[in-house]
């Protein structure tokens, strides 16, 4: 029978359209199922009517139970836990966000814990843990690019040494290399020279109260710069840091901003006041509330900036001070030399670090003035016509020159300024 159907089976679909429409339907369906059975095995499948329908899992409401049962653990193990030891507490109470899925630091600090302790609700809680997440994240991410920079510069250095010759390795150079460690000895030692014989600049640390914990990182950070651009100077200030209370917030954030390099910077920091270590008549407050403008930069004082970033605008509080301690204070001429617009007259430490260093090798205004920033300003004063043609006159007569230091009257120079 079986031979037959395979003979057959090729002239099926010639024969199939000559039968009748109902005996057509019902041969196909026996010429389908006979294909099919000569070519796929026989599969028993089990009674479906023995087995009970399967239940229907419910995922949502599964997780929810779950979530819920986690919470209330979390929730009973920080109030049990609360009695014993809140930091613990608090310690599990962040271990059951972590396990729940929520963004949360990897590594916190007692100081940080102490922090989320204090915080009111819930939510703050969250927020603050959010911060230090994403604040964690950021510093992976600069560490994983930094160790990428020093990756590519080795290889590059690699692959620079690969390039270069014997030849090129023997070659004599007229000019001495300056290694960057070389330059670090050279910077100590006009250090400790200005430790010596330097003009002392006092930067009077007296303003913990007077700023918020923000202000205070920025006076920080305006001070390392001072420190930095005084140490590359060529003839560097003894710098004083007075009235540096020890742990105090300054004292703080500098340990942790220097490090362990803090202890052989090649400065003086105390707590003793400024007129402690210096005589009055040669100290000078350098203040922009000050009545008195600075003509000239004298190298037998010493100048006093106060350390202190306002932000919220207190006008007149290093004056107050000085004038309590009957100290005599100076402003910068900057009405005199520049077009200064609309605007308070304050100006960070590390620009008068700078505009002091160039005052005091050159003597120059308008070189010094050069750092104050160009987006208070329009622009320096020119000369007067009548006043240049009066210098000219003074040259062309060769009696410029003549006059001896201090022979011309203070008043005159003024004219000739004006």
């Amino acid at each position: 029978m079986s031979v037959c159907v395979n003979f057959f089976r090729p002239f099926t679909r010639f024969l199939v359209p000559f039968t009748l429409p109902r005996k057509r339907n019902n041969l196909y369906s026996t010429i389908l199922q006979r294909y099919i059975s000569s070519k796929i095995p026989a599969v028993t499948y089990p009674n479906n009517e023995s087995t009970p329908p399967s239940e229907k899992l419910e995922l949502d409401k599964w997780k929810t139970t779950m979530k819920s049962s986690v919470q209330e653990e979390c929730v009973s193990t920080v109030s049990s836990s609360k009695d014993e030891d809140p930091l613990a507490a608090t310690r599990e109470f962040i271990e059951m966000w972590r396990l729940l899925g929520k963004e949360v630091p990897e590594h916190i600090t007692e100081e940080e814990l102490k922090t989320i302790m204090e915080c009111v609700s819930k939510t703050a809680k969250k927020k603050y843990l959010k911060y230090l997440y994403v604040k964690e994240k950021q510093k992976k991410a600069k560490q994983i690019k930094k160790e990428m920079k020093a990756a590519a510069r080795e290889e590059a250095k690699n692959v620079k040494l690969l390039e270069t010759t014997e030849e090129d390795k023997q070659q004599n150079f007229l000019f001495l290399r300056l290694w960057d460690r070389n330059i670090n000895i050279a910077m100590s030692w006009k250090g400790a020279q200005a430790m010596q014989f330097g003009q002392p600049l006092v930067f009077d640390m007296a303003y913990e109260n007077y700023m918020k914990p923000k202000e205070l990182q920025y006076t920080i950070s305006q001070l390392l710069e001072s420190e930095g651009w005084n140490r590359r100077n060529v003839d560097p200030f003894h710098i004083y840091f007075c009235n540096l209370k020890t742990d105090g917030a300054y004292h703080r954030e500098l340990v942790k901003r220097y490090e362990e390099k803090w202890d052989k910077l090649l400065l003086t920091a105390t707590e003793k006041s400024h007129v402690d270590l210096f005589p009055k008549d040669s100290i000078i407050y350098l203040t922009a509330d000050s009545p008195n403008v600075m003509t000239t930069f004298r190298h037998d004082k010493v100048y006093i900036i106060g350390s202190f970033v306002d932000k919220k605008m207190q006008p007149g509080t290093s004056l107050a001070k000085a004038k309590r301690l009957n100290l005599a204070t100076e402003c910068l001429p900057l009405d005199k030399y520049l077009q200064w617009d609309t605007g308070n007259k304050n100006l960070t430490l590390d620009q008068m670090m700078r505009i002091l260093l160039c005052l005091k090798n050159t003597g120059n205004w308008e070189e010094a003035l050069k750092f104050v920033p160009k987006r208070k300003h329009t622009g320096f004063l020119e000369i007067s016509q009548h006043s240049q043609e009066f210098i000219d006159r003074l040259k062309k007569a060769k009696t410029f020159n003549s006059f001896s230091k201090g022979s011309l009257n203070v008043c005159a120079q003024k004219k000739w300024l004006k």
